[in-house]
């Protein structure tokens, strides 16, 4: 077959393009911006044990002088045009020089957490540290103060250590007499004791039997109280008082007495020694409002490390003759690490402070009157101010928190959808705004006749809001707001 009539045939062709590419060092610098603060610290601790060039800012003293015109090692230029190029060019701060970032200790960059406030003496992190008593614990404990011999403290171990977080005992007793090798009866006889501990309650089977102990310690057996604890908890539950008075033919007054003893005894009382504990979650940014009344937006630095090159390797590369090629290399190779995990930081930093500058302008009534002023705000309406891609501000946005003059907020709870005002497009309300606007209607409700998905639709509506009754039913059940039925009081 010829090839002359123009026919395809295989060549060689020389083509430019440009693209993106991942390298380490920028697919570092995007994971650094999505980290927490605690996992950036684990991270910077990480790179300072495998990276010896690394070395945290301390009092060591004054270094030597550097001298700028020293051969220093090449640094990835196109990379990091690449990383510093998603940030404004207006931002002339972020173009400074880099030597001067690691080689000042006493660099100030101006406001800070740490200038918020000074505290003279703070009481360090060991004497805050305190243990809670478990529930295991406290019943041990008054257990040691009945048991009289030996056998019956085994039994009533065995007894306190089968029952749950909740103070429930949900373990057959014959499983535990076969296990303390004793008969049914004496466990019943050493659980009664246990069931007469503090918390009251403690040691039921479940929830009739354990708001009967509480009945029965408070001197109410026989009563009211405990007939409808026996028999009508269902009509309890759904309000059903009518079933009850013609059932123990009493009045709607008593009903609603008893029911209001009943709605005070513990379902669970085992709640107050709960194990879970306490997590204190420390704000990347601060806002705080100066003196003429405008919102200063504060990097919190606080606790980070501020890392610096090593003077010692730093010597070691300027050097000529006195180290091996290969030792050289390696430490080109750490240099070009520590520089860009420096940048990286610093550039985590820039943007977190973008960011939060960026939310405050857009979201300026809520710093002063609260979750019901919060406005509409969406990721693109930030990346467009700040001049940077929607993803870049995702990122910041996860596992970062604001302190903000109204309490400490998670970046992304700024961001959240809108409903449209009747006959004014342009000033939709936050989805947020009109949540705590159904939860403050629920709160000042009759509670007689409280407002049923369709009513609040329609005070919703007077207020020129423009909501279904499925997003309210939607809304209410992420308030944890039971429905007009099971919030009925008789009077």
């Amino acid at each position: 077959m010829s090839w002359s009539d123009g026919g395809m045939k295989p060549k060689l062709e020389l083509k430019l393009s440009q693209k993106l590419v991942m390298t380490p060092q920028l697919q570092q610098a995007i994971k650094l911006l999505q980290l927490s603060r605690l996992e950036l610290d684990e991270v910077v601790n990480q790179e300072m044990v495998e990276n010896p060039l690394l070395e945290e800012q301390g009092n060591e003293g004054p270094e030597e002088e550097f001298n700028p015109e020293s051969p220093e090692p090449a640094e990835p230029a196109s990379e990091t045009k690449e990383l510093e190029g998603d940030l404004p060019e207006k931002r002339e701060e972020f173009d400074s020089k880099w030597e001067d970032y690691y080689l000042d200790e006493g660099r100030d960059d101006g406001w800070s957490a740490s200038n918020i406030s000074q505290d003279e003496e703070r009481p360090s992190y060991e004497q805050t540290l305190t243990k809670a008593t478990s529930l295991a614990e406290h019943l041990l404990w008054q257990f040691s103060l009945s048991a009289t011999s030996d056998r019956e403290k085994e039994i009533g171990t065995a007894i306190i250590g089968e029952i749950d977080e909740n103070g429930y005992l949900k373990t057959p007793l014959e499983e535990i007499a076969a296990i303390t090798n004793t008969s049914v009866e004496s466990i019943e006889v050493m659980l009664k004791v246990i069931q007469g501990f503090d918390p009251a309650g403690v040691g039921a089977k479940d929830l009739e039997e354990c708001l009967l102990i509480q009945v029965k310690q408070l001197d109410l057996s026989g009563s009211l109280v405990e007939s409808i604890i026996k028999n009508h908890l269902l009509d309890l539950e759904k309000k059903r008082y009518q079933n009850i008075v013609k059932a123990c033919e009493c009045t709607i007054e008593e009903v609603v007495e008893a029911s209001k003893i009943i709605e005070h005894l513990e379902p669970k009382p085992g709640r107050p020694f709960f194990s879970s504990e306490n997590v204190y979650i420390t704000p990347d940014i601060y806002v705080v409002k100066a003196e003429d009344g405008q919102y200063v937006v504060a990097l919190n630095d606080d606790g980070l490390p501020k890392l610096k090159i090593s003077p010692f390797y730093r010597t070691l590369l300027r050097s000529k003759g006195e180290v091996s090629d290969k030792t050289k290399s390696y430490l080109e190779e750490k240099f070009r690490s520590a520089l860009w995990l420096v940048r990286s930081i610093e550039q985590r930093n820039r943007t977190i402070q973008l960011v939060g500058e960026s939310i405050v302008k857009f979201q300026q009534e809520f710093m002063e009157k609260g979750v019901s002023a919060l406005k509409p705000l969406i990721l693109r309406q930030v990346a467009d101010d700040i001049e940077m891609h929607e993803s870049t501000v995702s990122r910041v946005t996860t596992n970062k928190y604001m302190y903000t003059p109204q309490g400490i907020y998670e970046l992304k709870f700024f961001f959240n959808g809108s409903l449209p005002r009747i006959g004014d497009q342009s000033d939709n309300l936050s989805s947020i705004a009109v949540r705590e606007m159904i939860r403050k209607m629920v709160e000042n409700e009759d509670h007689t006749h409280p407002l049923k998905d369709q009513e609040i639709v329609t005070l919703l509506k007077d207020a020129d809001i423009e909501i279904a009754r499925r997003t309210v039913s939607k809304y209410r059940s992420w308030l944890k707001i039971p429905p007009a039925s099971r919030r009925k009081q008789p009077y």
